[in-house]
């Protein structure tokens, strides 16, 4: 006789829970499909950012855009921190008690994360949203020395107790937020799904975290990303041109406040609990997948220039720039990819 597993009844209660009907429906609704000789345009906001998704091939525009759009809104229902029914949410809500079950997929999440603070040596933590929810450049409020002292003491992923399956976070108060790699493996899980669907040529931006699919459909050889120049924002200090792979920028150059004549943005440093205060205004890093290029985007960011340059070269198969205000400080070969 085969016995068949049965799923885990909490499991099965917290994916019920999810709001997933509501957010693709939100997503739908705002979303919008260019249709036309060249390559068809979907755009829509999801994450907190706008996306853009241009693609040529496949089943038809309008059944890539519905699975497109299936896909981010089940991601956004699963691990946005601010929807409260958010599988990341309830394992917030827990902290400091009971484990909360997850499948392979919030495990892989998870995991990757326990990497990328073990690579960046805490400069990049997901345990972090204390300290970002105190710091929240929306409400330009600087914070006192108690209190990021408090917010510091439930940062760190030492503190994030895993075993097949399930999750913990061991400290009352203790929160995590995927915002640093939520968006990026995103865009790479879209460009798999756009591959399975049989499209041949796409480009994939959330945020400014792009990953490309094939080759261009106006039949140049390679992909032409531009830059944003962080002191001129809207407008690019130059191009890249890519095969494959993706590009991500990360930067604290819009999203900040000002406050004694100090601006702070709203990049953290885990490890000191204040935002990051070095000569590096954006870096840009070029990877196999956006998840590993925002990483190293935001982890150089962090660091500085002069660490963030050793990460990136320290780390094969990347090459990137870091955006001082004294110029640009790049890996070896990173000149061999711009272009005017």
């Amino acid at each position: 006789m085969t016995i068949v597993p049965q799923p885990d009844r909490r499991a099965l209660a917290v994916l019920r829970s999810l709001p997933v009907d509501e957010v693709r429906a939100r997503i739908r609704d705002g979303a919008r499909l260019g249709k036309g000789p060249g390559p068809s345009e979907l755009e829509f906001a999801a994450m907190g950012t706008r996306c853009r998704v241009s693609f040529q091939g496949g089943p038809g525009p309008e059944a890539v855009a519905t699975a497109v759009i299936d896909w981010v809104g089940a991601f956004e229902a699963r691990y946005s921190r601010f929807l409260p029914a958010s599988w990341v949410s309830q394992v917030n809500a827990a902290a400091g008690g009971d484990w909360l079950p997850m499948d392979a997929e919030a495990e892989g999440l998870m995991r990757l994360c326990g990497q990328l603070a073990y690579l960046t040596h805490g400069a990049l933590d997901a345990t972090a949203l204390p300290l970002v929810q105190l710091w929240d450049w929306k409400a330009a409020r600087v914070p006192s020395n108690a209190e990021v002292d408090a917010a510091r003491g439930m940062v760190g992923w030492k503190n994030v107790e895993m075993a097949p399956g399930k999750v913990r976070l061991a400290k009352l108060g203790m929160a995590i937020d995927l915002g640093g790699v939520g968006k990026e493996y995103a865009v790479d899980q879209v460009i798999l799904l756009l591959a399975r669907l049989g499209v041949a040529s796409a480009l994939v931006d959330f945020g400014a975290d792009i990953r490309v699919l094939g080759r261009p459909w106006d039949g140049r050889p390679a992909w032409k990303i531009g830059l944003e120049d962080p002191q001129k924002p809207g407008t690019a200090w130059t191009h890249l041109v890519i095969r494959d792979g993706a590009v991500a920028t990360s930067g604290s150059y819009i999203r900040g406040f000002e406050s004694g004549g100090r601006r702070y943005g709203h990049i953290l440093d885990p490890r000191t609990g204040r935002p990051s205060d070095n000569d590096v205004l954006a870096a840009s890093v070029m990877a196999p997948s956006c998840t590993q290029a925002g990483m190293l985007s935001t982890a150089a960011c962090v660091l500085g220039a002069e660490a963030g340059r050793r990460l990136l070269l320290a780390t094969p198969g990347v090459e990137g720039c870091l955006v001082t205000g004294k110029g640009v400080v790049g890996t070896a070969r990173f000149h061999e990819h711009v272009t005017t």
